[in-house]
C-alpha cells in the first residue's frame, strides 16, 4: 500500500477529526461570510506525483480554495432557488459517503428499502396516492426528463408505437404543451430527442405565469384528437405561480394527453394549511417532478421523480444484462432512472425526515414564506423598487430604474446578500428567493439594507 494511503488508514479517526473541525468552522463562519463574492482567481496547480496526504490536502484546500466558495447554504443566499442542509441531512450526507452504497439494485444491502421508504414518506408529504410510485434522482432536470420519458413512451402506446424499442421516428410530430416552462424542459426535450421545435407555448392569464385553461383547451383541440403532452407549472421560476392543475387535468375526459406536472419547489407548498391549496390536484399528474436540494434542505444533488405508470418507466429505463436479471415486480432501481450506479440520495432526506417530521419541515417552508412576504413588503416601501408581481410562496420578483446586471455584482461583492437576475415580461428584474432552513427575520433586515444601499 502507498505508505501515504497507508499512513491516513492509520490515522483514520484523527483525519475525521480534522476533517470534522475544518467543517464546523466554516459552518461557525457561515452567517458573516461573504455570501457570494467574486472570487480571486487561483492559478492552477498540477498533478503531484506524490501526493501530500488527506491532511495536507485539506490545509492546501483550506488556503487555496475554500476562500472563494460561496455561502451557499447559509440563510442569505437567495439566489436561484437553492436550499442548505439541516443537521440531520449534513450527518445523514457524511453516512452516505462513508457507507459508500451503490443504490442501482437490491442485492446484499438494504440501501434500495430505504430509498423506498423514503419515497413513501415524500408521497405522503406531497398528498400524492398509492398509485404513486418514485424514485430518486440528481435534479429536477433529470426529474422532468424521467417524466417526459415516460410520456413519450405513453405517446407510442396510444399509437401503437413501443419507442424504447423502435425509436422516436416511429412515433412522428409530437407537440408538448405549457403555459410558462421552465429551461429545464426545454432542454430535457431536446435530450430525449422530442426537440426543442416541439414545445407550443400556450397563452396565460392576464398578468400571470398561470397557463389559461380555455386557451388550452382549444390548442389540444386544434390537435384533431392526437395525443399530446402537457407540462403544468406548480410554482413558476419567476413569481411561483401555479396552473390550476385540477382544471388542466379534467380536460383528460376531452383529449387524450400526459400529464407532467414541474413541481421542482412549489410542491412544499403542501405542507402548510394556508397554501395547500396552489397544489390541489397535483395527485391528478401522470408525473410530478420535485426538487429536494431546495426546500427540503437537503445536499445536493437530490430530487425524486414520480409516476402512475411504473410500468412503462421499466420499459425506458430496463437496463437488460445477464447480470441484473429481469426487474420483476419490486424492480432493482437501475430500471428507473437513466444512472446505473447511483450515490444513495434517499439517506440524506431519510435522516432530515425522521428527523424533523412533516411539522419541522413545515416550520421552515412557512419561515420562509414569511420571510418572502417580509422582504417583498419592505421593497414596495423603497423608492424606485417596483414589485413585477404578487409575493405567492417564497419569491419576491422586482425591479428598479438602475442597471439590474451592475446592481446584482454590487450587491454580491458587498458580501451580504446574493440575488440572481431574469426578464420578466420583457423587463429586467431580480429575484429573491427564499427557501434556507436557516433564514430569519433578522436576515429579512440585513437584505434589505445591502438593498437600499445598491439599488440606485
Amino acid at each position: 500500500m502507498d505508505p501515504l494511503l497507508a499512513g491516513d488508514l492509520a490515522d483514520l479517526p484523527g483525519l475525521l477529526q480534522t476533517t470534522r473541525d475544518h467543517a464546523v468552522r466554516l459552518l461557525d463562519d457561515l452567517e458573516e461570510r461573504a455570501v457570494a463574492r467574486t472570487p480571486a482567481a487561483v492559478r492552477p496547480a498540477t498533478l503531484p506525483a506524490r501526493g501530500i496526504g488527506a491532511a495536507g490536502a485539506l490545509e492546501s484546500f483550506g488556503e487555496r480554495w475554500a476562500p472563494g466558495f460561496s455561502a451557499s447554504a447559509g440563510p442569505r443566499y437567495l439566489g436561484f432557488v437553492t436550499g442548505g442542509a439541516t443537521p440531520a441531512a449534513l450527518a445523514g450526507d457524511w453516512i452516505t459517503a462513508t457507507l459508500d452504497q451503490n443504490g442501482s439494485n437490491r442485492s446484499g444491502s438494504s440501501a434500495a428499502a430505504l430509498e423506498d421508504e423514503t419515497v413513501g414518506w415524500l408521497r405522503t408529504m406531497f398528498n400524492l396516492g398509492p398509485a404513486f410510485d418514485g424514485a430518486f434522482v440528481s435534479g429536477a432536470t433529470m426529474s422532468n426528463m424521467v417524466g417526459l420519458a415516460i410520456g413519450r413512451e405513453w405517446l407510442g402506446e396510444q399509437l401503437g408505437v413501443q419507442v424504447s424499442q423502435e425509436g422516436i421516428a416511429a412515433l412522428g410530430p409530437i407537440t408538448v404543451l405549457s403555459g410558462t416552462p421552465h429551461s429545464s424542459i426545454v432542454k430535457a426535450l431536446a435530450m430525449l430527442g422530442i426537440g426543442r421545435s416541439s414545445l407550443r407555448s400556450v397563452p396565460t392569464l392576464p398578468d400571470r405565469e398561470a397557463v389559461d385553461v380555455a386557451a388550452l383547451a382549444a390548442a389540444l383541440d386544434d390537435l384533431g384528437g392526437r395525443p399530446a403532452i402537457v407540462v403544468a407549472n406548480a410554482g413558476t421560476v419567476n413569481t411561483v405561480d401555479f396552473d390550476d392543475l385540477r382544471a388542466i387535468a379534467a380536460l383528460r375526459s376531452r383529449y387524450p394527453f400526459w400529464l407532467h406536472t414541474d413541481a421542482a419547489f412549489g410542491a412544499f407548498a403542501a405542507l402548510s394549511p394556508t397554501y395547500a391549496h396552489l397544489v390541489d390536484g397535483l395527485d391528478e399528474s401522470d408525473s410530478v417532478c420535485v426538487d429536494l436540494h431546495k426546500w427540503l434542505n437537503v445536499p445536493y444533488d437530490s430530487a425524486v421523480q414520480f409516476t402512475r405508470r411504473r410500468d412503462l418507466q421499466i420499459r425506458v429505463f430496463q437496463n437488460t444484462a445477464a447480470y441484473l436479471g429481469d426487474p420483476g415486480p419490486n424492480p432493482d432501481h437501475v430500471h428507473l432512472t437513466p444512472e446505473n450506479s447511483r450515490r444513495l440520495r434517499a439517506l440524506a432526506a431519510w435522516f432530515t425526515l425522521a428527523a424533523y417530521g412533516s411539522a419541522g419541515h413545515r416550520e421552515i417552508v412557512e419561515r420562509d414564506i414569511q420571510a418572502a412576504h417580509q422582504l417583498g413588503a419592505r421593497l414596495a416601501a423603497l423608492p424606485g423598487v417596483r414589485l413585477l408581481s404578487p409575493v405567492r410562496l417564497n419569491v419576491c420578483c422586482f425591479t428598479f430604474p438602475g442597471d439590474i446586471q451592475a446592481a446584482v455584482r454590487s450587491i454580491a461583492d458587498a458580501g451580504d446578500a446574493f440575488l440572481t437576475p431574469t426578464v420578466y415580461r420583457g423587463e429586467p428584474a431580480l429575484r429573491a428567493a427564499f427557501s434556507n432552513w436557516r433564514t430569519t427575520p433578522a436576515d429579512v433586515d440585513r437584505v434589505v439594507e445591502t438593498l437600499r444601499e445598491h439599488l440606485r
